[in-house]
Protein backbone atom coordinates (compact mmCIF):
# COMPACT_ATOMS: atom_id res chain seq x y z
CA UNK A 1 0.00 0.00 0.00
CA UNK A 2 1.57 3.34 -1.00
CA UNK A 3 0.62 6.95 -1.38
CA UNK A 4 -1.52 8.33 -3.95
CA UNK A 5 0.70 9.74 -6.55
CA UNK A 6 1.65 13.47 -5.48
CA UNK A 7 0.87 13.27 -1.64
CA UNK A 8 2.94 14.17 0.68
CA UNK A 9 2.70 12.87 4.63
CA UNK A 10 2.97 15.75 7.02
CA UNK A 11 3.02 13.76 10.70
CA UNK A 12 2.41 16.18 13.37
CA UNK A 13 2.90 15.04 17.19
CA UNK A 14 3.83 16.83 20.55
CA UNK A 15 7.74 16.10 20.28
CA UNK A 16 9.36 15.29 17.00
CA UNK A 17 11.91 11.89 17.37
CA UNK A 18 13.84 12.01 13.96
CA UNK A 19 16.17 9.00 13.47
CA UNK A 20 19.34 11.10 13.59
CA UNK A 21 22.34 9.90 11.76
CA UNK A 22 23.44 6.76 12.83
CA UNK A 23 21.02 7.11 15.73
CA UNK A 24 20.21 2.92 16.96
CA UNK A 25 18.29 3.46 19.63
CA UNK A 26 15.15 4.97 18.02
CA UNK A 27 11.81 4.44 19.10
CA UNK A 28 9.57 1.65 16.70
CA UNK A 29 7.09 4.53 16.22
CA UNK A 30 10.10 6.78 14.79
CA UNK A 31 11.24 4.01 12.93
CA UNK A 32 8.03 3.49 11.10
CA UNK A 33 7.11 7.93 10.82
CA UNK A 34 10.39 8.18 9.46
CA UNK A 35 10.40 5.15 7.19
CA UNK A 36 6.94 7.04 5.95
CA UNK A 37 8.32 10.67 5.80
CA UNK A 38 11.30 9.54 3.42
CA UNK A 39 8.67 8.00 1.10
CA UNK A 40 6.36 10.95 0.47
CA UNK A 41 9.38 13.15 0.97
CA UNK A 42 7.03 14.50 4.11
CA UNK A 43 7.70 16.42 6.89
CA UNK A 44 7.56 16.19 10.65
CA UNK A 45 6.04 18.97 12.87
CA UNK A 46 6.15 19.31 16.54
CA UNK A 47 7.63 20.75 19.64
CA UNK A 48 11.34 20.89 19.78
CA UNK A 49 11.15 20.57 23.64
CA UNK A 50 12.84 23.67 23.96
CA UNK A 51 11.57 27.20 25.32
CA UNK A 52 10.98 30.49 24.26
CA UNK A 53 10.33 33.93 26.68
CA UNK A 54 7.69 35.02 23.62
CA UNK A 55 6.32 32.80 21.07
CA UNK A 56 6.58 33.60 17.26
CA UNK A 57 5.93 30.96 15.14
CA UNK A 58 9.59 30.74 13.88
CA UNK A 59 10.40 27.40 12.58
CA UNK A 60 13.64 25.31 12.87
CA UNK A 61 14.10 23.11 10.22
CA UNK A 62 16.38 20.25 9.91
CA UNK A 63 17.42 16.94 8.03
CA UNK A 64 18.58 13.72 9.68
CA UNK A 65 19.07 11.30 7.91
CA UNK A 66 16.76 12.01 4.98
CA UNK A 67 14.12 13.01 6.86
CA UNK A 68 12.80 16.89 7.70
CA UNK A 69 11.69 18.41 10.64
CA UNK A 70 10.30 21.45 11.22
CA UNK A 71 9.98 22.03 15.15
CA UNK A 72 8.99 25.01 17.10
CA UNK A 73 9.69 26.34 21.03
CA UNK A 74 7.05 26.76 23.45
CA UNK A 75 6.59 29.53 25.98
CA UNK A 76 7.13 28.36 30.11
CA UNK A 77 2.70 29.06 30.53
CA UNK A 78 2.71 26.91 27.34
CA UNK A 79 4.81 24.07 28.76
CA UNK A 80 3.71 24.44 32.17
CA UNK A 81 -0.32 24.40 31.20
CA UNK A 82 -0.91 22.54 28.04
CA UNK A 83 1.80 20.02 28.46
CA UNK A 84 2.62 19.58 31.99
CA UNK A 85 -0.92 20.44 32.94
CA UNK A 86 -3.90 19.52 30.58
CA UNK A 87 -1.55 16.98 28.47
CA UNK A 88 0.21 15.29 31.76
CA UNK A 89 -2.30 15.86 34.76
CA UNK A 90 -5.44 16.04 33.30
CA UNK A 91 -5.86 13.51 30.12
CA UNK A 92 -3.16 11.18 30.92
CA UNK A 93 -4.37 10.26 34.39
CA UNK A 94 -8.55 10.50 33.39
CA UNK A 95 -7.38 8.14 30.37
CA UNK A 96 -5.45 5.51 32.33
CA UNK A 97 -8.90 5.19 34.94
CA UNK A 98 -7.06 7.15 37.35
CA UNK A 99 -9.68 10.04 38.10
CA UNK A 100 -8.33 10.18 41.33
CA UNK A 101 -5.33 12.13 40.67
CA UNK A 102 -6.65 13.96 37.38
CA UNK A 103 -6.23 17.84 37.72
CA UNK A 104 -9.63 19.56 36.01
CA UNK A 105 -7.54 23.34 35.83
CA UNK A 106 -9.49 25.85 33.95
CA UNK A 107 -5.94 26.93 33.22
CA UNK A 108 -4.89 23.80 31.92
CA UNK A 109 -7.49 23.77 29.25
CA UNK A 110 -7.30 27.37 28.37
CA UNK A 111 -3.15 26.52 27.72
CA UNK A 112 -4.55 23.06 25.91
CA UNK A 113 -6.60 25.33 23.33
CA UNK A 114 -3.68 28.22 23.13
CA UNK A 115 -0.83 25.43 22.13
CA UNK A 116 -3.09 23.51 19.32
CA UNK A 117 -4.03 27.18 17.49
CA UNK A 118 -0.36 27.40 17.90
CA UNK A 119 0.51 24.51 16.09
CA UNK A 120 -2.09 25.14 13.74
CA UNK A 121 -1.51 28.20 12.91
CA UNK A 122 2.35 27.67 12.25
CA UNK A 123 2.18 25.19 10.34
CA UNK A 124 -0.51 25.77 8.04
CA UNK A 125 1.87 27.73 5.42
CA UNK A 126 3.55 24.39 5.42
CA UNK A 127 0.37 22.53 3.75
CA UNK A 128 0.26 21.93 0.18
CA UNK A 129 -3.15 21.00 -1.36
CA UNK A 130 -2.18 17.39 -1.78
CA UNK A 131 -0.55 16.83 1.21
CA UNK A 132 -1.82 14.48 3.66
CA UNK A 133 -1.46 14.80 7.56
CA UNK A 134 -1.46 12.67 10.52
CA UNK A 135 -1.92 14.16 13.90
CA UNK A 136 -0.88 12.12 17.05
CA UNK A 137 -1.79 11.36 20.17
CA UNK A 138 -4.00 12.86 23.25
CA UNK A 139 -1.69 16.35 23.15
CA UNK A 140 -3.41 17.41 19.94
CA UNK A 141 -6.44 16.04 20.18
CA UNK A 142 -8.46 19.83 18.94
CA UNK A 143 -5.41 20.27 15.99
CA UNK A 144 -7.69 18.84 13.26
CA UNK A 145 -10.35 21.28 14.16
CA UNK A 146 -8.08 24.20 14.28
CA UNK A 147 -6.80 23.31 11.15
CA UNK A 148 -10.35 23.33 9.70
CA UNK A 149 -11.24 26.43 10.82
CA UNK A 150 -8.00 28.27 9.15
CA UNK A 151 -9.42 26.53 5.56
CA UNK A 152 -7.21 23.16 5.51
CA UNK A 153 -9.15 20.95 3.34
CA UNK A 154 -6.99 18.30 2.99
CA UNK A 155 -7.47 14.69 4.32
CA UNK A 156 -6.16 14.36 8.16
CA UNK A 157 -5.71 11.63 10.25
CA UNK A 158 -5.81 11.19 14.33
CA UNK A 159 -4.08 8.55 15.95
CA UNK A 160 -4.13 7.83 19.68
CA UNK A 161 -1.63 5.90 21.45
CA UNK A 162 -3.19 5.75 24.51
CA UNK A 163 -6.45 4.15 26.20
CA UNK A 164 -9.88 5.96 25.48
CA UNK A 165 -11.74 5.62 28.97
CA UNK A 166 -15.31 4.68 29.41
CA UNK A 167 -17.74 7.00 28.66
CA UNK A 168 -18.57 8.17 32.51
CA UNK A 169 -15.21 8.44 33.03
CA UNK A 170 -14.40 11.01 30.23
CA UNK A 171 -18.01 12.78 31.35
CA UNK A 172 -15.71 13.70 34.79
CA UNK A 173 -13.80 16.03 31.74
CA UNK A 174 -15.31 19.22 31.86
CA UNK A 175 -15.57 19.29 28.54
CA UNK A 176 -15.54 16.52 27.29
CA UNK A 177 -18.27 17.38 24.46
CA UNK A 178 -16.36 19.80 22.90
CA UNK A 179 -13.50 17.63 22.63
CA UNK A 180 -14.97 14.35 21.48
CA UNK A 181 -17.03 16.95 18.74
CA UNK A 182 -13.38 18.10 17.60
CA UNK A 183 -12.47 14.55 16.60
CA UNK A 184 -15.44 14.97 13.68
CA UNK A 185 -12.68 17.04 11.91
CA UNK A 186 -10.35 14.27 11.27
CA UNK A 187 -11.03 11.75 8.21
CA UNK A 188 -9.71 8.88 10.07
CA UNK A 189 -9.18 8.19 13.61
CA UNK A 190 -7.50 5.32 14.91
CA UNK A 191 -7.11 3.23 18.60
CA UNK A 192 -4.87 0.40 19.42
CA UNK A 193 -7.67 -1.69 20.31
CA UNK A 194 -11.15 -2.91 19.84
CA UNK A 195 -12.12 -2.14 23.60
CA UNK A 196 -11.04 1.37 22.98
CA UNK A 197 -13.09 2.04 19.81
CA UNK A 198 -16.23 0.51 21.35
CA UNK A 199 -15.60 2.96 24.09
CA UNK A 200 -15.40 5.85 21.72
CA UNK A 201 -18.55 4.30 19.83
CA UNK A 202 -20.15 4.09 23.49
CA UNK A 203 -19.55 7.88 24.17
CA UNK A 204 -21.11 9.28 20.85
CA UNK A 205 -24.27 6.57 20.99
CA UNK A 206 -25.13 8.47 24.42
CA UNK A 207 -23.35 12.16 24.41
CA UNK A 208 -23.97 13.35 20.54
CA UNK A 209 -27.56 13.48 19.46
CA UNK A 210 -27.88 12.85 15.90
CA UNK A 211 -24.61 10.72 15.46
CA UNK A 212 -25.23 7.73 13.21
CA UNK A 213 -22.71 5.02 13.43
CA UNK A 214 -22.85 3.07 9.92
CA UNK A 215 -21.17 0.09 8.42
CA UNK A 216 -17.25 -0.55 9.52
CA UNK A 217 -17.34 1.87 11.79
CA UNK A 218 -18.05 5.30 9.76
CA UNK A 219 -19.46 7.72 11.91
CA UNK A 220 -21.94 10.84 10.67
CA UNK A 221 -22.63 13.52 12.60
CA UNK A 222 -23.53 16.73 11.19
CA UNK A 223 -23.39 15.80 8.13
CA UNK A 224 -19.50 15.36 8.62
CA UNK A 225 -18.37 11.46 7.95
CA UNK A 226 -15.26 10.24 9.78
CA UNK A 227 -14.54 6.55 10.23
CA UNK A 228 -12.88 5.02 13.75
CA UNK A 229 -10.35 2.19 13.13
CA UNK A 230 -8.55 -0.29 15.45
CA UNK A 231 -5.04 -0.88 14.28
CA UNK A 232 -2.79 -1.95 16.82
CA UNK A 233 0.89 -1.02 16.45
CA UNK A 234 3.91 -3.44 17.11
CA UNK A 235 7.44 -2.71 16.77
CA UNK A 236 10.01 -2.97 14.24
CA UNK A 237 10.66 -6.89 14.56
CA UNK A 238 13.65 -6.94 11.82
CA UNK A 239 15.71 -4.61 13.48
CA UNK A 240 14.91 -5.58 17.11
CA UNK A 241 15.18 -9.21 16.21
CA UNK A 242 18.97 -8.39 14.36
CA UNK A 243 20.01 -6.15 17.26
CA UNK A 244 19.65 -9.04 19.76
CA UNK A 245 22.35 -10.64 17.89
CA UNK A 246 24.78 -7.43 17.63
CA UNK A 247 27.90 -7.20 20.09
CA UNK A 248 26.39 -4.59 22.47
CA UNK A 249 23.48 -7.08 23.09
CA UNK A 250 25.75 -10.03 23.25
CA UNK A 251 27.55 -8.35 25.92
CA UNK A 252 24.82 -7.05 28.02
CA UNK A 253 23.29 -10.67 27.61
CA UNK A 254 26.62 -12.41 29.10
CA UNK A 255 26.79 -9.80 31.54
CA UNK A 256 23.32 -10.61 32.81
CA UNK A 257 23.92 -14.21 33.23
CA UNK A 258 27.39 -14.00 34.83
CA UNK A 259 25.46 -11.84 37.02
CA UNK A 260 22.82 -14.30 38.17
CA UNK A 261 25.23 -16.85 39.10
CA UNK A 262 22.75 -19.57 37.89
CA UNK A 263 19.58 -17.21 39.38
CA UNK A 264 16.59 -17.40 37.06
CA UNK A 265 15.83 -13.46 36.12
CA UNK A 266 12.39 -11.81 35.72
CA UNK A 267 12.92 -8.61 34.18
CA UNK A 268 10.76 -5.50 33.97
CA UNK A 269 10.99 -2.45 32.00
CA UNK A 270 8.84 0.61 32.32
CA UNK A 271 8.40 3.99 32.58
CA UNK A 272 8.18 5.10 36.25
CA UNK A 273 4.48 6.17 35.99
CA UNK A 274 1.52 4.79 38.41
CA UNK A 275 0.10 3.65 34.88
CA UNK A 276 2.93 0.74 34.91
CA UNK A 277 1.35 -0.40 38.19
CA UNK A 278 4.67 -0.81 39.60
CA UNK A 279 3.63 -0.90 43.05
CA UNK A 280 1.28 -3.65 42.21
CA UNK A 281 4.22 -5.85 40.46
CA UNK A 282 6.35 -5.54 43.17
CA UNK A 283 3.57 -6.79 45.83
CA UNK A 284 3.01 -9.70 43.69
CA UNK A 285 6.41 -10.67 43.34
CA UNK A 286 6.53 -10.48 46.99
CA UNK A 287 3.74 -12.77 47.05
CA UNK A 288 5.53 -15.15 45.35
CA UNK A 289 8.32 -15.41 47.02
CA UNK A 290 5.93 -15.97 50.33
CA UNK A 291 4.54 -18.63 48.91
CA UNK A 292 7.41 -20.36 47.30
CA UNK A 293 9.86 -20.30 49.80
CA UNK A 294 11.89 -22.76 47.93
CA UNK A 295 12.27 -19.98 44.91
CA UNK A 296 14.36 -17.54 47.98
CA UNK A 297 17.95 -17.12 46.40
CA UNK A 298 17.09 -18.98 43.23
CA UNK A 299 15.07 -15.61 41.49
CA UNK A 300 15.49 -11.87 41.48
CA UNK A 301 13.19 -9.25 39.99
CA UNK A 302 15.22 -6.82 37.69
CA UNK A 303 13.18 -3.47 37.30
CA UNK A 304 14.26 -0.70 35.35
CA UNK A 305 12.40 1.68 35.92
CA UNK A 306 13.61 5.31 34.17
CA UNK A 307 11.76 8.74 36.13
CA UNK A 308 9.73 10.67 33.64
CA UNK A 309 7.81 14.23 34.26
CA UNK A 310 9.34 14.43 37.50
CA UNK A 311 8.05 18.13 38.07
CA UNK A 312 4.52 16.46 38.19
CA UNK A 313 3.86 16.08 42.48
CA UNK A 314 2.02 12.26 41.44
CA UNK A 315 5.21 11.53 39.65
CA UNK A 316 7.04 11.97 42.62
CA UNK A 317 5.07 10.44 44.96
CA UNK A 318 5.15 7.07 43.13
CA UNK A 319 9.04 7.08 43.33
CA UNK A 320 8.42 7.55 46.95
CA UNK A 321 6.52 4.71 47.25
CA UNK A 322 8.67 2.48 45.33
CA UNK A 323 11.85 3.01 46.63
CA UNK A 324 10.35 2.37 49.99
CA UNK A 325 8.68 -0.65 49.10
CA UNK A 326 11.78 -2.44 47.10
CA UNK A 327 13.48 -1.55 50.38
CA UNK A 328 11.24 -3.12 52.46
CA UNK A 329 10.68 -6.58 50.28
CA UNK A 330 14.55 -6.93 49.66
CA UNK A 331 15.10 -6.52 53.86
CA UNK A 332 12.57 -8.99 54.89
CA UNK A 333 13.88 -11.56 52.16
CA UNK A 334 17.12 -10.49 51.28
CA UNK A 335 20.67 -12.62 52.54
CA UNK A 336 24.17 -11.39 52.88
CA UNK A 337 24.61 -13.35 48.84
CA UNK A 338 20.54 -12.50 47.15
CA UNK A 339 18.56 -9.82 47.16
CA UNK A 340 15.16 -10.52 45.42
CA UNK A 341 14.80 -6.75 43.93
CA UNK A 342 17.35 -4.92 41.50
CA UNK A 343 15.56 -1.66 40.96
CA UNK A 344 17.22 0.49 38.49
CA UNK A 345 15.89 4.29 38.15
CA UNK A 346 17.40 5.02 34.31
CA UNK A 347 17.43 4.07 30.93
CA UNK A 348 19.12 1.30 29.18
CA UNK A 349 19.76 1.41 25.15
CA UNK A 350 17.37 -0.36 23.02
CA UNK A 351 20.16 -2.68 21.95
CA UNK A 352 21.59 -3.34 25.67
CA UNK A 353 17.85 -3.84 26.30
CA UNK A 354 17.77 -6.41 23.99
CA UNK A 355 20.43 -8.66 25.72
CA UNK A 356 19.18 -8.02 29.09
CA UNK A 357 15.76 -9.17 28.03
CA UNK A 358 16.99 -12.62 26.14
CA UNK A 359 18.43 -13.37 29.89
CA UNK A 360 15.44 -13.05 31.14
CA UNK A 361 13.24 -16.29 32.29
CA UNK A 362 9.99 -14.05 32.50
CA UNK A 363 9.14 -10.77 31.10
CA UNK A 364 7.05 -9.29 33.78
CA UNK A 365 4.66 -6.61 31.76
CA UNK A 366 1.83 -5.81 33.95
CA UNK A 367 0.30 -2.35 33.58
CA UNK A 368 -2.74 -1.37 35.06
CA UNK A 369 -3.83 0.40 31.90
CA UNK A 370 -1.78 0.55 29.01
CA UNK A 371 -2.91 1.64 25.32
CA UNK A 372 -0.16 -1.23 23.53
CA UNK A 373 2.98 -1.93 25.41
CA UNK A 374 5.87 -2.92 23.58
CA UNK A 375 7.93 -3.94 25.77
CA UNK A 376 5.97 -7.08 25.97
CA UNK A 377 6.48 -7.35 22.18
CA UNK A 378 10.09 -6.41 22.16
CA UNK A 379 10.66 -8.96 25.00
CA UNK A 380 9.22 -11.64 22.57
CA UNK A 381 11.22 -10.39 19.68
CA UNK A 382 14.46 -10.83 21.54
CA UNK A 383 14.43 -14.60 22.98
CA UNK A 384 16.23 -17.37 22.00
CA UNK A 385 13.96 -19.48 19.62
CA UNK A 386 15.49 -22.71 21.06
CA UNK A 387 14.97 -21.79 24.54
CA UNK A 388 12.78 -19.14 24.99
CA UNK A 389 11.94 -17.30 28.13
CA UNK A 390 7.75 -16.45 29.10
CA UNK A 391 6.05 -13.37 28.97
CA UNK A 392 3.58 -12.78 31.83
CA UNK A 393 1.30 -9.79 30.46
CA UNK A 394 -1.68 -7.84 31.49
CA UNK A 395 -5.24 -8.20 30.73
CA UNK A 396 -5.52 -4.43 30.90
CA UNK A 397 -2.38 -4.05 28.51
CA UNK A 398 -3.44 -3.48 24.85
CA UNK A 399 -0.93 -5.80 23.41
CA UNK A 400 -3.18 -8.68 25.24
CA UNK A 401 -5.87 -8.60 22.15
CA UNK A 402 -3.17 -9.61 20.43
CA UNK A 403 -1.04 -11.85 22.53
CA UNK A 404 -3.41 -14.57 24.03
CA UNK A 405 -0.32 -16.99 24.30
CA UNK A 406 1.05 -15.00 27.06
CA UNK A 407 0.32 -15.80 30.55
CA UNK A 408 -2.56 -13.37 31.30
CA UNK A 409 -2.60 -11.63 34.48
CA UNK A 410 -4.80 -8.73 36.48
CA UNK A 411 -2.07 -7.05 37.99
CA UNK A 412 -4.88 -5.68 40.85
CA UNK A 413 -4.37 -9.49 42.21
CA UNK A 414 -0.80 -10.23 43.79
CA UNK A 415 -2.31 -14.08 44.29
CA UNK A 416 -2.57 -13.83 40.30
CA UNK A 417 0.79 -12.52 39.71
CA UNK A 418 2.42 -14.89 42.19
CA UNK A 419 0.74 -18.52 40.63
CA UNK A 420 2.12 -16.91 36.82
CA UNK A 421 5.20 -16.12 38.02
CA UNK A 422 4.97 -19.59 39.50
CA UNK A 423 4.11 -21.13 36.61
CA UNK A 424 6.42 -19.28 34.50
CA UNK A 425 8.87 -20.93 36.08
CA UNK A 426 8.29 -24.36 36.09
CA UNK A 427 6.86 -24.43 32.32
CA UNK A 428 8.33 -27.44 30.43
CA UNK A 429 10.67 -26.08 27.11
CA UNK A 430 8.09 -27.58 24.90
CA UNK A 431 5.21 -25.50 25.96
CA UNK A 432 7.78 -22.29 26.02
CA UNK A 433 8.70 -22.82 22.66
CA UNK A 434 4.98 -23.52 21.76
CA UNK A 435 3.90 -20.09 23.15
CA UNK A 436 6.93 -18.08 21.95
CA UNK A 437 6.34 -19.66 18.34
CA UNK A 438 2.61 -18.26 18.07
CA UNK A 439 3.41 -14.85 19.90
CA UNK A 440 6.36 -14.47 17.66
CA UNK A 441 4.28 -14.91 14.12
CA UNK A 442 1.96 -11.94 15.39
CA UNK A 443 4.73 -10.34 16.30
CA UNK A 444 6.37 -10.13 12.82
CA UNK A 445 3.36 -10.19 10.91
CA UNK A 446 1.80 -6.89 12.36
CA UNK A 447 4.58 -4.94 13.07
CA UNK A 448 5.64 -1.29 13.08
CA UNK A 449 5.70 -1.07 9.41
CA UNK A 450 2.12 -2.84 8.77
CA UNK A 451 0.44 -0.40 11.28
CA UNK A 452 2.01 2.49 9.59
CA UNK A 453 1.14 1.33 6.16
CA UNK A 454 -2.31 0.38 7.17
CA UNK A 455 -3.70 3.17 8.58
CA UNK A 456 -2.08 5.77 5.69
CA UNK A 457 -3.81 3.63 3.67
CA UNK A 458 -6.89 4.24 4.83
CA UNK A 459 -5.96 7.60 5.40
CA UNK A 460 -4.69 8.47 1.47
CA UNK A 461 -7.92 6.66 0.10
CA UNK A 462 -10.93 9.00 0.67
CA UNK A 463 -13.93 7.59 1.62
CA UNK A 464 -16.77 7.66 -0.45
CA UNK A 465 -19.35 8.72 2.09
CA UNK A 466 -17.42 11.54 3.00
CA UNK A 467 -18.64 14.81 2.23
CA UNK A 468 -16.92 17.31 -0.39
CA UNK A 469 -16.48 20.26 1.52
CA UNK A 470 -14.14 19.48 4.17
CA UNK A 471 -13.61 23.20 5.63
CA UNK A 472 -17.28 22.97 7.10
CA UNK A 473 -16.09 20.88 9.59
Amino acid sequence: MEFRAMSRLIVISNRVQPAADGAGNQGGLAVALSAALRESNGIWFGWSGGETDHFTGHINFQRHDGVATATVDLEPQDVEEYYNGFANRTLWPLFHYRIDVAEFERGFAEGYERVNARFAETVQPLIEPDDILWVHDYHLIPLGAELRARGVTNRIGFFLHIPWPPMQLLLALPNHRELVEAMFAYDVIGFHTRDWLDSFLDYVSAELPGAVIGADDIITLNGRSIRAVACPIGIDTQAFRDSANQPNALNAFQRMRISANGREMIIGVDRLDYSKGLQERFLGYERFLASHPEALGRVFLLQIAPPSREDVQSYREIRAALDGLSGRINGEYADVEWVPIRYVNKGYPRDELAGIYRAARIGLVTPLRDGMNLVAKEYVAAQDPEDPGVLILSRFAGAAEQMGEALLVNPHSAEDVADAIARALAMPRAERIRRWRALMDGVEQEDVLWWQRRFTALLAAPDPEAPADRAAA
